[in-house]
């Protein structure tokens, strides 16, 4: 089937740089579209086509409505659309919007595991996001936050990092110990900036209405009507993780994000998030949602990164028996030589 779709200037942006929008509905719908001087020209199925159509007429909607979409967010919420039919681009800015209120950027969700972390965050009281750098886990949780403070549905926002010292002991560093800690804690502040006008963020951290602090200050806490988040707790042990867990007071709320493949323990097995995946896994009240490559929402290199470092891994996992089994000829030399010599 072949159906001509009316543009007009309005509607470029949709097609992103280099239609790299329009590759990304060809790939993911099984459709050819050509973009010819005064329209679209789609081929494909009855449904492929309508969908396209859908998305064009939403983009118009929306553009008519003041929503503008940075090309960034609108190339993810087109891999949601083309992933699920049951989504359409003016349920996800509509859903985005209600996130947002209050909120510099729109709080979407540009992969269907981040869909699902939002949801969980919104659903249950304690979720786990772990998965690789750059998708979305400490930012996604920290918009949450702020979403969730500004409709006074919590009173404040803990954010908590564990100061795993990386060459480096805190005692030998100048200054007070919050200036100490700092460095650990940037990337929380990054995100609360990106979101927040920076001077409302100072406003609510000189309130405590806002408080970012290491894991360490949570011994012996109970946090009552508060969003808590901690980031890196792969790099908690196993007594941190419990002690942080149980930290949960009335009206409150957890979320914890990690990557187990960048532990900085000296022990990597004792890392307290691997132990909590396999003891807290089925606890009524606490998900988890697992992250891959595919959910990298950085510069477009890190995906490709990450996935490189995966596979030198792999290789090396494989070459590993192989070199031993090489060695097995020279340690049978050893031992004769050894055995004649006695």
């Amino acid at each position: 089937m072949r159906k001509h779709l009316e543009i007009t200037p309005n509607l470029e942006p949709l097609f992103g740089t280099r239609d790299e929008n329009l590759r990304l509905m060809e790939d993911a719908l099984h459709a050819r579209i050509d973009l010819q001087s005064d329209a679209v020209l789609v081929e494909g199925s009855d449904d492929t086509i309508a969908r396209v159509e859908r998305i064009f007429q939403d983009y118009e909607v929306l553009r008519r409505q003041g929503v503008v979409l940075q090309n960034g967010e609108l190339n993810g919420m087109l891999r949601l659309v083309t992933a699920d039919p049951s989504i359409s681009l003016r349920s996800l800015a509509e859903s985005g919007k209600q996130r947002s209120a209050g909120i510099k950027r729109m709080v979407q969700p540009r992969s269907l595991n981040q869909r699902r972390y939002v949801e969980a965050i919104e659903q249950n009281d304690m979720v786990f996001g772990v998965g690789p750098a750059g998708t979305g886990k400490t930012y996604l949780a920290v918009a949450m936050a702020a979403s969730a403070l500004l409709a006074k549905k919590i009173s404040r926002i803990v954010l908590v990092r564990p100061a795993v010292e990386a060459g480096e002991r805190l005692g030998f560093l100048p200054g007070s110990l919050q200036e100490k800690v700092d460095p650990y804690l940037r990337p929380l502040y990054d995100a609360l900036y990106d979101l927040l006008e920076p001077e409302r963020v100072d406003k609510m951290l000189e309130r405590n209405v806002i408080e970012v602090a290491p894991l360490a200050f949570m011994r012996g806490r109970t946090l009552n009507d508060a969003f808590i988040i901690m980031d890196e707790a792969q790099n908690t042990t196993s007594e941190q993780m419990k002690m942080f867990l149980t930290r949960m007071g009335n009206n409150a709320r957890a979320v914890i994000t990690g990557d187990i493949t960048q532990i900085d323990l000296p022990n990597p097995r004792k890392s307290g998030l691997v132990e909590a995946m396999s003891v807290l896994d089925g606890v009524d009240g606490i998900r988890f949602v697992r992250f891959e490559d595919g959910d990298v929402v950085r510069h477009h290199l890190v995906q490709r990164i990450i996935r490189a470092y995966e596979g030198f891994g792999r290789a090396q996992q494989e070459e590993l028996p192989l070199a031993l089994s090489d060695r097995e000829p020279e340690r049978e030399e050893v031992r004769i030589a050894q055995t004649q010599t006695q």
